[in-house]
């Protein structure tokens, strides 16, 4: 397969740039993919798609204030660090702009003081290895100085709404630094009616990387590889899962990441096995899908990996042929887009 098989016209100007005022107001495009037929429709009807006795998977990770700007120390000049990953205790891989200029020892400072950011190698790498200096809790600093990592396509500064908007209601497990984006569109109630409807409910954990923004730089979709991100599904889950397969119930994921958590996990004679670590699972047409039979999504980059996902699910074919329509009824694309149920 080539990249170019996973490309699409999108204007500019579909690019959601900030939330709509009510999470669940957002329009929702329903995918049948046994018909290969779809329906407009809006996140608030989202419910009456699914069957009783559904299980609905979510991603809990909450989305971290990754984005830090500063000073370099000495020279005053400005300095940007966006974490990526944390490799022990106060030392993290980051971005770093300008990266050249910061050698190995040297420090930037942040929050006044609060927070110093030290190099720890020479620049050259596309992510530097940085230790941070803080007085108390490195977590509680963060909080206070850092920034909402929004998408690199949101062309505004963050603001204090996206504090709250940039994660999910049930975001509850710290360490992402992109936000799970299909359960934006979730609100309480929504989620009331789920189970007043009899439809189960369960959660993982899967911490989104900066890699789901990372472009695919092969023409072989074959030759790609995905960053590894980090998930856990507990026992509990497992278990909720097994009985769906037992059952012969629906398991309708709610992102990407919750997909690639879900894939990743081991079944073994339709027993689900708890899992945690790391994955690498980079899901593409061909894939063999043992535990998601519904996935709820947002509409995703050309030639990315996540649209790439999206295809293995649906169908190449069938994809662009959604998204192209998409383009056509102006739906709101990306992170605080619109939103895609495929079953």
């Amino acid at each position: 397969m080539q990249i170019t098989d996973f490309d699409y016209e999108l204007p500019g100007e579909l690019i959601a740039q900030a939330p709509l005022e009510e999470r669940d107001a957002s329009r929702m495009l329903v995918l049948d993919r046994r018909e290969q037929e779809w329906v407009d429709s809006s996140f608030k009807e989202f419910p009456r798609y699914l069957r009783t006795n559904d299980v609905v998977v979510v991603n809990n990770s909450r989305v971290i204030p990754a984005r830090l700007i500063g000073q370099r120390e000495g020279s005053g000049g400005q300095v940007e660090i966006f974490l990526v990953r944390e490799i022990k205790s106060d030392v993290w891989e980051a971005l770093v702009r300008p990266g050249a200029r910061l050698k190995k020892n040297s420090r930037a400072i942040f929050g006044e003081g609060k927070l110093i950011a030290e190099m720890l190698d020479e620049p050259g790498a596309e992510l530097r290895r940085v230790r941070f200096h803080c007085e108390g809790s490195f977590d509680e600093t963060l909080a206070e100085i850092g920034s909402t990592p929004l998408p690199p396509y949101i062309k505004r500064g963050d603001d204090a709404s996206d504090r709250d908007r940039y994660q999910t209601v049930y975001a509850h497990m710290s360490g992402s630094v992109a936000a799970p984006t299909a359960g934006l569109h979730f609100t309480q109630p929504l989620l009331d009616e789920l189970a007043s409807r009899g439809i189960e409910r369960t959660t993982l954990t899967l911490h989104v990387g900066y890699g789901t923004f990372k472009p695919v730089r092969v023409d072989r979709v074959e030759d790609h590889e995905v960053d590894p991100e980090r998930y856990v599904v507990s026992r509990e889950a497992a278990d909720a899962l097994t009985r769906a397969k037992r059952d012969r119930r629906r398991i309708v994921a709610v992102g990407t990441t919750t997909t690639r958590a879900l894939e990743s996990l081991i079944v073994v004679e339709g027993i689900v096995r708890p899992g945690e670590g790391e994955t690498r699972l980079f899901i593409r047409p061909g894939h063999r899908f043992e535990l998601v039979s519904g996935l709820v999504t947002n509409f995703h980059l050309p030639k990315s990996s996540l649209l790439i996902l999206a295809a293995a699910f649906a169908g190449r074919e069938e994809i662009l042929a959604v998204y192209r329509d998409a383009v056509q009824r102006r739906y709101r694309f990306y992170s605080y887009g619109d939103a895609m149920l495929i079953v």
